[in-house]
Order: structure tokens, then sequence, then C-alpha cells
């Protein structure tokens, strides 16, 4: 991996304040409902496609699908998705995810989230908070690629599962420390 000079950190620094300015929520960037539904048919389509996922498909009682996130940052940054809840087929609502972070960071990506709802409990504290921060309420276990190769349904015990996927850009990986998902009303 080449080293990170201050040149290189200087040709860098337009593309990553773009990607910080993208990645704060705006009134301006709101997707419709239309617009959320069809990233998300994609998303669980390509979702569906990955075999190390089956499992969590067979149990999950719901799952809010995040099919763009769009983090960026030089020393603060910050990110900031669009997404839908799925139970029995349908989508049952529509959710914003957000969250800052400050420390030795640089860089822009874009990824998708999957969370899996293994538990109706689960589901239930996400959909009675006016905002759930990850960290509180259920635990949330991140399957990378490696643990999702040993996912079977005799090993999911943990209430809520979380994969990224589509992942593009310079950022090793979406943090969701201090991340908070809230509910919207897209038009």
């Amino acid at each position: 991996m080449p080293c990170l000079t201050r040149r290189r950190l200087a040709a860098l620094m337009p593309a990553m304040l773009g990607a910080a300015a993208l990645a704060a929520p705006g009134e301006a960037a709101a997707a419709s409902r239309a617009e959320i539904d069809a990233e998300v048919a994609v998303a669980l389509q390509r979702l569906r496609g990955m075999d190390n996922a089956a499992p969590l498909f067979r149990q999950a009682r719901s799952i809010l699908v995040f099919p763009r996130i769009i983090q960026g940052g030089f020393i603060v940054g910050g990110q900031y998705g669009e997404g839908a809840a799925i139970q029995g087929g349908r989508t049952v609502g529509y959710y914003s995810i957000a969250g800052a972070s400050f420390g030795l960071l640089a860089g822009a990506q874009s990824s998708g989230l999957a969370m899996f709802f293994m538990t109706d409990d689960a589901m239930q504290a996400l959909m009675a908070a006016e905002g759930w921060e990850i960290g509180t309420g259920p635990s949330v276990v991140v399957l990378d690629r490696g643990v999702q190769a040993n996912v079977t349904a005799t090993t999911l015990a943990e209430p809520v599962y979380a994969i990224t996927f589509n992942q593009q850009g310079l950022m090793a990986a979406l943090a969701l420390n201090g991340t908070k998902i809230s509910r919207i009303q897209p038009d």
C-alpha cells in the first residue's frame, strides 16, 4: 500500500470533503419511498445471492436494509443512509442511519448494511424507539466475511446480526459505534 504523504493527502482532500458533505443528512438528499423500495429490492436480491446469508434469511423475523450508506471524513467523519424494514415480505417502515466519528480516519466509502432481527423483541425495540442508538438495546453482532462462512441455523443465538455488502471506496470498514437509526417518513 502506498505511503500517505502530505501531497497525496492534499490531493484526496476535495474528495473526502465532498463525501463528508454527502454523509450529512439533508432535506435535498432525501429519497422517496419508491426510490428506497427499489434500492432495497436490489440489495435484497444481492444478499439472497450470498450463500453465507441463507441461514439468516431463513430464521430472521425481519430485516432492516440500508442499500447505500455514504461514509467519509478526515479526522472528523460522518455517515448517512436511508433504508426500509421488511417483515413478511412487505415494508413495515422507513429508517435513516446516521453517525459521526472522530479519530485517525481519512477517506470515503459507500456500502450497504443489512440487519437481521432474529427475535420479535429485537424488532420491537427498534420500532418503539424514537431513535435507536446501536449499542443500546439488543446486541448487534457484525458478521465479517470470515465469520459469515461459519453461520449456520444452529449457531444463530444473538438478537440482531449485521452484514455489510457492496463496499466501494477508500475506508477500511463501516463503523456502527455511535450510530443512530431513526424512523423517517419519505414522500
